[in-house]
């Protein structure tokens, strides 16, 4: 070891004289068979099994590889595989006239349908003619001038489709500066998701919200545009609901100033006469549901005891120089016109 031996040498050394460089692999190298891995090429379905067993494509064997003959100056390869459920033996063989694969026996290829490569193959597949479709195109100038416009419309489409494959690898010509581009877009959205996050925290601390804030939607923004906080501006609001126990004072009563539009006078009559109706209305309404809540609360009650009172005479008698008295007239207690049916006059003891 180490050492240069001549070609010439007497008696020069040999390395793996007992074993083939392939190893396990070519153990049957002396009949021809050389084990590899084969990959499945379709479906198959095994036959030894009971039920058949459906065996996907790209599912890998060591198979034994074998050749059988020839296609012209191409050999025919056999591989012969074994099913390691069932214990089952499969040989596939490759077929160079059709350009595919042969199941021979053990097996059978699954049935695609109309997906399957024949003469009339789908778009995107290699198209391999026939025999008959040869000799058609030889014997017969306009087919063989069809034959000839399809495969430059098919390999004007395929050039079109490298261009396009060509200019989408450009983008990532300068991988540096594409990587440097999405970083410096990827560091200005984290700066906005963070400080998203930052108002979250403090919305959250704030409130003691004890739930996560998720993001605003456009839904969201839509049913918040929906809501109204109060009339528009030059509109009348509303009156509060609240109002004095004892009664309204003068300034609560006030008129509200009448704006200085250019009106007839007869259309500021009719929408004062509408107001005071209005205000009416809601105030017997709201005055049904509470009492106190009356306009007329304020005006003071007089309790009728049964007293009458007397009027003087406006002319003096000339010969006593006394006034007389005139006749005692009733006096009728003014009854208040707002009274609510709630309350009753009761009589003194």
């Amino acid at each position: 070891m180490g050492r240069y031996y001549p070609p010439d040498a007497s008696k020069p050394p040999t390395f793996n004289s007992t074993s083939h460089p392939l190893g396990k692999r070519a153990n049957k190298i002396s009949q021809g068979i050389l084990t590899v891995r084969f990959e499945l090429p379709f479906a198959v379905w095994c036959e030894h099994c009971t039920p058949p067993a459906l065996i996907g494509q790209g599912v890998r064997f060591n198979a034994q590889k074998q050749k059988v003959g020839k296609y012209y100056s191409t050999p025919i390869w056999s591989f012969r595989m074994k099913h390691s459920a069932c214990g089952g033996v499969w040989e596939i063989r490759t077929d160079p006239q059709k350009s595919e694969y042969v199941v021979v026996g053990g097996a059978r290829r699954r049935d695609y349908g109309s997906a399957e490569r024949g003469p009339e193959a789908e778009e995107g597949d290699l198209k391999v003619l026939t025999e008959e479709e040869r000799e058609r195109r030889r014997g017969d100038a306009f087919a063989g001038l069809e034959g000839k416009m399809e495969d430059k419309w098919a390999q004007g489409k395929n050039g079109e489709r490298v261009e396009e494959l060509y200019e989408m690898s450009e983008v990532w010509r300068d991988p540096y500066e594409i990587n440097a581009r999405m970083r410096n877009e990827f560091r200005a959205k984290r700066k906005i998701r963070r400080k998203e996050e930052r108002y979250k925290e403090d919305m959250q601390n704030k409130f003691s919200l004890g739930l996560d804030i998720v993001e605003e939607t456009d839904a969201d923004r839509a049913r918040a545009s929906l809501v109204e906080f109060g009339g528009a501006v030059g509109t009348k609001t509303e009156e509060p609901s609240w109002k004095p126990l004892f009664g309204e004072t003068k300034t609560s009563r006030a008129v509200a100033p009448v704006p200085k539009t250019k009106k007839l006078k007869a259309e500021m009559a009719a929408e004062k006469s509408r107001r005071d109706l209005q205000q009416t209305l809601v105030g017997n309404t709201r005055a049904v549901i509470d009492p106190f809540l009356s306009r007329d609360s304020g005006t003071a009650f007089r309790v009728d005891l049964g007293l009458l009172k007397r009027k003087r005479d406006t002319q003096m008698d000339e010969e006593s120089g006394t006034k007389p008295f005139a006749s005692p007239e009733p006096t009728v207690t003014p009854m208040k016109s707002g009274l609510l049916p709630a309350l009753y006059d009761y009589d003194s003891d």
